[in-house]
């Protein structure tokens, strides 16, 4: 009788881990499927374009679009006919470590704890991840400076016109919250040591990413771009590289973003 009830046990305990193997597989499959679906997703609406037959101007307002492969910011000049971005970040009055005083701004939005304490993936906790997928998190306003920066591979000069970049300002305003009369907005530092961190209007979740902000900012002033951007390739591939542009436009660029 024991040998009896210990071999119904033994297929009861074989059921249990088939049926759980099965739901592993199941939950893998379920997430590898997703997974793929939402890249499937953002590959099709990054390539649907907003703006279309979008023309670059001869003249203008020479902006930059910037990316590390995962982020994308937009680098702005910080002083313009249109905007004087030391209005409202008066730490751009300061010099650099260097000494040099800051002639661009990089402008980037993201998920505030990630901007604060996030450097690495490895220091990315499971925890954030999951927080993210499942709620999101507020957004914060990066800002930082720099002095003459270079075009390249991942610094990509765009022209914009004067009407098209006062666009550009006003949405990148709209990010920051309105403040009470006489106060000032508060800057939170962070792992970057140049960068100025602001309380910023939206909420970061999957569909509304760093990127996703990069492209609706850009293509609020005008410029052609994907209509869904979660990824910094979405938002690169619309924007030329330097090595295709013409000898001349990149001479005349040089001088723009040397001032």
């Amino acid at each position: 009788m024991a040998t009896g009830r210990s071999c119904g046990w033994c297929g009861v305990a074989e059921a249990v881990r088939t049926g759980a193997y099965r739901l592993a597989l199941w939950l893998t499959g379920g997430l590898s499927a997703a997974i793929l679906l939402f890249l499937l997703a953002a590959w099709i609406g990054s390539s649907i374009p907003r703006n279309a037959g979008w023309r670059e101007p001869e003249d203008g307002v020479t902006i930059m679009v910037e990316s590390n492969g995962v982020h994308t910011g937009i680098v702005l000049p910080i002083v313009t006919a249109q905007k004087d971005w030391r209005t409202d970040f008066p730490f751009l009055r300061d010099p650099l470590p260097g000494g040099e005083q800051p002639t661009h701004i990089d402008v980037g939005w993201g998920e505030r704890e990630v901007f604060l304490n996030v450097p690495s993936w490895s220091d990315l906790k499971a925890r954030t991840v999951l927080r993210i997928v499942t709620e999101g998190g507020p957004g914060l306003l990066r800002v930082v400076p720099f002095a003459r920066p270079a075009p390249g591979e991942d610094w990509r000069p765009l022209r914009l016109r004067p009407a098209e970049y006062a666009r550009l300002v006003r949405r990148i305003e709209a990010a920051l919250p309105p403040l009470a009369p006489g106060a000032g907005r508060v800057a939170y530092t962070s792992y970057q040591a140049n960068a100025r961190n602001f309380d910023a209007t939206g909420r970061y979740t999957l569909g509304n990413t760093c990127n996703q902000w990069v492209g609706d900012t850009l293509a609020a002033a005008g410029v052609e771009m994907g209509r869904w951007t979660p990824f910094a390739g979405g938002v690169m591939k619309w924007i030329p590289r330097p090595a295709e542009r013409s000898g001349e436009w990149r001479a005349r660029t040089n001088r723009a973003l040397a001032r």
